[in-house]
Parts: C-alpha cells; sequence; structure tokens
C-alpha cells in the first residue's frame, strides 16, 4: 500500500480513482480555482524561476508577452498570406518575430505588433524540401529534421558518431538535393521513453509504463508506442481503466484511451507536489521560444522552451513526423505525458535524448492534431 502522500498524487492524477478507494476524493487544494485571474499558479512560476533562471516578475511577464505573442502569431500568419515563412518567440525582449519571403506584406505583418524578418523561403517552399526529405528511408545515425525558420533551411540532425558512417552520408547527399538544407550534429539519437514498470502515478499496458497525457471526453491522450489498439490498460493501483481506442506508432505518435470502471476525467495536469496542480482552459499553441512545462510519472514535473515545430524524429521504430521539440528532459516512462504552457495543452510526450539528470532535449506530438484525428474533446475548466 502506498503512503500517504503517493496516494493522494495519484487520486489527484488526470484520472481519478473511485469506487475501489470509496470515501476518498481529491484534495480541494489540488483544483486550482477556475476564476482566478492570476496569470499562473505560485508554484508555477516558482517551478519557471528554478528550470528558467527567471525571477518572479520576470516569470509572471514572460508569460504574459507568450500569451499575447500566441494571439499575435494568428493575426501576423493571415496578414502574411503564402509568404509567411515561420516565426518565434524571443525571451529576451519578449517579441514576436514573423519570417516573410515578400516586402509585399511586411507592413501589414508589422501592423500586428509582429516584428518582421525578410528571407528567402516561405515556409510552404520548405515545407516542402522537409516533405521531400521524408520520403527517405532514414538510417538510424539521422536523428531528425525540420523547417528552422530562424535560418530559413531546412536542418537535417545526424549522430556525431555516426557522420560518417555509409548510410547516413547517402541519406545526407540525397537530403541536401531537396532544395534549402543544412547538417548539424547531435550527442544522440532520440529514443521513445516508455519504461518497464516501476512505483509513480503511471498507467500499465501489460509490463509497460507511461504516463497520461490530457483528459478528453471519454478518455485520455497519449503516446501512441505505449500500446496498441485493443490494448487494456491499468492505473497506479493497478484496477481497469479502459482500452486503447486507437494507436499510431510510428508516422505519428499519438492514441486514446477510453475511461470507465470507477475513473473519470478532469482538466488537470498533475504538479506532482512540485507546483499546485494545473487546471487545463484550452489547447492554443505556443510560438517557439515560448516557456512550456511538462508532467511525467518518473521525472514529474519539468519546464523549458519550445525551440522547433514541423520536426521529423527518426526513431529506431521508424519515423514520427509533425513533431515539436524542447529543452525539458525527459526520461523512461515519462511517454505520452503533458506538456502545457501557462493553462493550455500543448501535447503529449514522445521521447528526447538525454535525462534529467545532465539535461537534454524531448519532442512532443502536438494535441490538437491527436484530437482532430480521433473527433476528440479536450476537458476544459
Amino acid at each position: 500500500m502506498r503512503h500517504p502522500t503517493a496516494i493522494r498524487t495519484g487520486l489527484s492524477l488526470l484520472l481519478v480513482l473511485g469506487g475501489a478507494t470509496a470515501g476518498l476524493v481529491p484534495a480541494a487544494a489540488a483544483t486550482p480555482s477556475p476564476t482566478s485571474e492570476a496569470p499562473a499558479s505560485a508554484g508555477l512560476l516558482t517551478a519557471m524561476r528554478h528550470d528558467l533562471g527567471l525571477t518572479a516578475s520576470q516569470a509572471t511577464a514572460r508569460l504574459a508577452a507568450e500569451k499575447k505573442a500566441t494571439s499575435v502569431e494568428t493575426e501576423a500568419r493571415r496578414a502574411a498570406g503564402s509568404s509567411y515563412a515561420g516565426s518565434w518567440f524571443s525571451p529576451a525582449d519578449n517579441s514576436l518575430t514573423v519570417a516573410v519571403s515578400s516586402d509585399r506584406e511586411a507592413a501589414a505583418v508589422r501592423a500586428t505588433g509582429a516584428t518582421v524578418r525578410l528571407v528567402k523561403h516561405s515556409a510552404r517552399q520548405l515545407d516542402a524540401v522537409k516533405e521531400r526529405i521524408d520520403k527517405l528511408s532514414a538510417p538510424a545515425g539521422v536523428s531528425s529534421w525540420q523547417v528552422e525558420p530562424k535560418t530559413n533551411r531546412v536542418v537535417v540532425n545526424v549522430v556525431a558518431s555516426q557522420k560518417n558512417d555509409n548510410a547516413v552520408r547517402a541519406f545526407v547527399d540525397k537530403a541536401l538535393k531537396a532544395g534549402p538544407v543544412t547538417v548539424q550534429e547531435t550527442a544522440e539519437a532520440p529514443r521513445t521513453t516508455a519504461a518497464g514498470t516501476v512505483g509513480g502515478d503511471p498507467f500499465f499496458t501489460g509490463n509497460v509504463r507511461c504516463s497520461i497525457g490530457f483528459s478528453v471526453h471519454g478518455g485520455f491522450v497519449t503516446a501512441g508506442h505505449c500500446g496498441q489498439a485493443g490494448a487494456s490498460v491499468s492505473g497506479w493501483d493497478g484496477s481497469y481503466v479502459g482500452n486503447f481506442q486507437g494507436s499510431t506508432f510510428p508516422g505519428n505518435d499519438f492514441a486514446w484511451v477510453n475511461v470507465g470502471s470507477g475513473w473519470w476525467t478532469t482538466p488537470v495536469v498533475l504538479g506532482w507536489g512540485t507546483i499546485s496542480d494545473q487546471l487545463v482552459r484550452g489547447s492554443n499553441e505556443a510560438p517557439v521560444g515560448a516557456s512550456i512545462c511538462r508532467s511525467g510519472s518518473t521525472t514529474h514535473w519539468h519546464c523549458g522552451t519550445v525551440q522547433g515545430k514541423n520536426i521529423t524524429v527518426n526513431y529506431a521504430q521508424g519515423a514520427v513526423f509533425s513533431m515539436t521539440q524542447t529543452d525539458v528532459c525527459v526520461e523512461g516512462g515519462d511517454s505520452g505525458g503533458s506538456y502545457i504552457s501557462g493553462d493550455q495543452a500543448q501535447g503529449v510526450t514522445s521521447g528526447g535524448s538525454g535525462n534529467c539528470t545532465t539535461g537534454g532535449q524531448s519532442f512532443y506530438q502536438p494535441v490538437n492534431p491527436i484530437l482532430s484525428h480521433y473527433g476528440l474533446t479536450l476537458e476544459t475548466a
């Protein structure tokens, strides 16, 4: 049987167990007030201060600026039209930069409040280059590739120790012929973050432990590599929760699980005692450069920055497309867990490299495509 703290944590998970634990309910303090006008809880600000090296006032100002940038980005993209070439948030001055490939739209984009950078290639052109590379068969020594708005090129990342491998060199040669491509080296290949059965607040599929992502009407979303459609899912206490209703991996890395048998859904991301549990109020996509935090059953709560979008990650099991990259650490068992920016759901953990002792990077599957693919509705406060 768990110690009291672990029981309290388990009960405030995205899916709260009832029935088998009659009389136990989530602690009231675990659910922030939905009417609060604060930009974030005191606990979230503390986590940002710790992981991002910010003061309390800097963290508050950054969240406010990121919220504004998210709104401006939508307007600026519309104003840029076909010349849109990507955007990114700069925490140094809390500004949003929008790249455009034609100066005809620059004034309209600037009028939205964004800083404008004139570049050669539009996002549509760079996406076409990336799609050509997506069709190639990638060896294990190629870790990922993505459109990089700041450099206005497609970046192919290769594992440094395997850069001279014949298959890697052949892939790079073909990628360079696809269009404006830059090759960079990375220390190690990404890996998925599922793990064997250990303690914590996970869900289990056989002997695989993963983490719940976000509650949706009727269940929750998570990573596809955590289980195949039809697989049975149990909770932290071993009780039956539901089954995988849909699962895709590789190609995508998303899935959803139905909830029943005394479990129910709540619009909450677990803070693991590091911060108060966080309410989810929507799923507006944060821009590159924005702060982001992650909750997982192994390493609990960590924060960092969105580094890139629409990235193809080449796992040993195959490539996964349209991922988002962060500098937030992940470890085994964090798979499927929640990425959240402020009170907006962002995605579910897919994998990464490094660890939470020495640091690393991670990739998440954006949540909105998951909802759209399965016709799901996010639980919100």
